[in-house]
């Protein structure tokens, strides 16, 4: 039995090795905004993703774009105070999963590397929330082969055009540990059995 444990972390531990991601979440007075970006939260240099703002009030109310001014500015990680923003995309109102009129945009981040989204705003009249301003830290992966090949990536380390497939015995390890799994509880009942 004490095999059997072992196996399952072994196995639980190593199909882990890639963390997923969620949507990220920031909170400013009384009003809590989440980032999620398209595909995957996963944007990669050269290719448009689609980056989409669910701001709600305390207690859940939407906030839609027609109720908020907000502005998004993009800014290449570090940078100074005072410094302009690289991209500032013109926002538009998305539906997104259950959120219908949220702020969205289409960003297409020059290089991989990490970045910066900053979404301001302020209520439109007749709308009740305080302004807010939200910083969203976002990691830019290298696009296909052809846009990032010999590129130095937006925080100064060279850009190689490899690929996000994972390796083979990333995919093997796994189904042979659930494999030995299978093995084991099929011996132990086995032997209770006799």
């Amino acid at each position: 039995m004490n095999t059997l444990l072992f196996l399952s972390c072994l196995v639980i531990s190593i199909t882990n090795l890639y963390p997923a991601t969620a949507h990220k979440v920031e909170v400013a007075s009384d009003v809590g905004g989440t980032l999620h970006i398209e595909p995957n939260d996963n944007p990669r240099a050269g290719e448009a993703s689609q980056a989409w703002f669910a701001l709600t009030r305390r207690g859940g109310k939407v906030i839609p774009l027609s109720q908020c001014n907000c502005q998004l500015a993009v800014y290449a990680e570090p940078y100074a105070a005072g410094e302009p923003p690289l991209l500032e995309p013109q926002l538009e109102p998305v539906a997104a999963e259950r959120y219908q009129g949220i702020p969205g945009a289409e960003v297409v981040f020059p290089k991989p590397g990490i970045y910066e989204l900053q979404l301001n705003g302020k209520p439109v009249s007749g709308a009740r929330f305080k302004p807010f301003e939200f910083k969203f830290e976002v990691t830019v992966a290298g696009g296909s082969t052809q846009n990032t090949r010999n590129l130095r990536d937006v925080n100064g380390n060279l850009a190689e055009g490899e690929s996000q497939k994972l390796p083979t015995w990333a995919i093997a390890l796994p189904i042979l540990g659930f494999i030995g799994i299978l093995v084991v509880v099929l011996r132990s009942m086995r032997g209770s059995g006799e």
